[in-house]
């Protein structure tokens, strides 16, 4: 449960991320010191920054330049790559296409899912069925996201590592059935500046992204670094503000972790207000369970919170196709 946090923690996982894949890795007193901070973390915010990740700071202010580039482009040839439910909900949607809560967000995107085809998972994949929609313009823009989507894969694997340890089970506690072959989400998103969010046929609201908790296990969110936007809710219900450092990804977890947990980890809500006149980006990614995995509380976890189990088991893949296909206005 989260508490009355007033500021979200920096970790430097450093430690972890070089020895993560030794079976013994907390005889290590430095990944065992990053393992408490993880948990204290996830205990009493649910976010955190992290540093020392490895993944060059070059590439990551890369991927949000170009990012900054297609979005800069004409509205016409953005829409070459249009999001539909005939697209599996890949591809670009305009402002005020996204939804939440009913209410359209102040922000245009580029969704990709990790590909699927027909029959993979039966019915249950079918609505996300489909390759990814990379814009032409730029032109080396799927070459930079899928480098990056690689790197952001293995890292959250590591850091998915120090959680395991964390809860005090093995280090691939997550691995296997419940994340062996982890699903993923890329959201590339772009804010107006607030000078711009009443332009005429615009919705009328400076919320960039609803209040919303994220759907799967591990958020890693790598946002411009001179614009603060990201708002984290407390217990009691302040919103504090992530505020960019430079070099690090922001992280949270999801309302898989939470179950899988038995809730001893929270998926605080977050929410988005650019209110900076200049254009923001943001690239989001999502780390995962198994597609067709049926999450449920750890026995461990369950021990830990009481003995009392708090949730049911939830499909992973039957959340997420829940979520997209009520999360548009076409």
């Amino acid at each position: 449960m989260s508490t009355d946090f007033q500021s979200i923690p920096l970790i430097d996982i450093g430690p972890l991320v070089a020895k993560c894949d030794d079976l013994n890795a907390m005889e290590d007193k430095d990944v065992a010191e990053v393992v408490r901070l993880l948990d204290q973390a996830c205990r009493e915010a649910g976010f955190f920054y992290v540093k020392g990740h490895g993944i060059p700071e070059s590439l990551i202010k890369e991927v949000r330049d170009m990012t900054h580039e297609f979005f800069n482009l004409p509205y016409e040839e953005k829409l070459k790559i249009k999001l539909s439910d005939a697209t599996g909900y890949r591809g670009y949607q305009r402002i005020g296409v996204n939804i939440t809560k009913g209410v359209p967000d102040m922000h245009e995107a580029i969704d990709c899912y990790k590909e699927l085809s027909k029959g993979m998972y039966g019915d249950l994949s079918d609505p996300l069925v489909g390759n990814n929609r990379w814009p032409m313009d730029p032109p080396k823009f799927k070459k930079l996201m899928e480098e990056y989507l690689t790197l952001c894969t293995e890292l959250s694997r590591k850091i998915m590592r120090g959680i395991a340890l964390a809860l005090g089970g093995s280090v691939d506690e997550f691995e296997g059935k419940i994340a062996g072959d982890p699903f993923w989400v890329l959201r590339i998103i772009g804010y107006p500046g607030a000078l711009t969010t009443s332009e005429e046929g615009l919705p009328k609201n400076d919320v960039g992204c609803g209040a919303h908790t994220d759907y799967g296990l591990l958020t890693l969110v790598n946002q411009d670094d001179d614009k603060t936007a990201l708002q984290v809710r407390n217990l009691s219900g302040e919103w504090i503000s992530a505020v960019p450092i430079p070099g690090t990804f922001v992280c949270n977890i999801g309302d898989m972790l939470k179950i899988l947990t038995n809730g001893l980890y929270e998926s605080t809500l977050h929410r988005v207000i650019n209110n900076s006149p200049k254009y923001r980006v943001c690239v989001a990614y999502f780390y995962e369970t198994n597609f067709n995995a049926t999450i449920r509380p750890l026995d461990m976890c369950i021990k830990k919170s009481g003995g009392n189990k708090k949730f049911e088991g939830a499909v992973y893949g039957e959340h997420l196709v829940g979520k997209v296909m009520t999360n548009f206005t076409f």
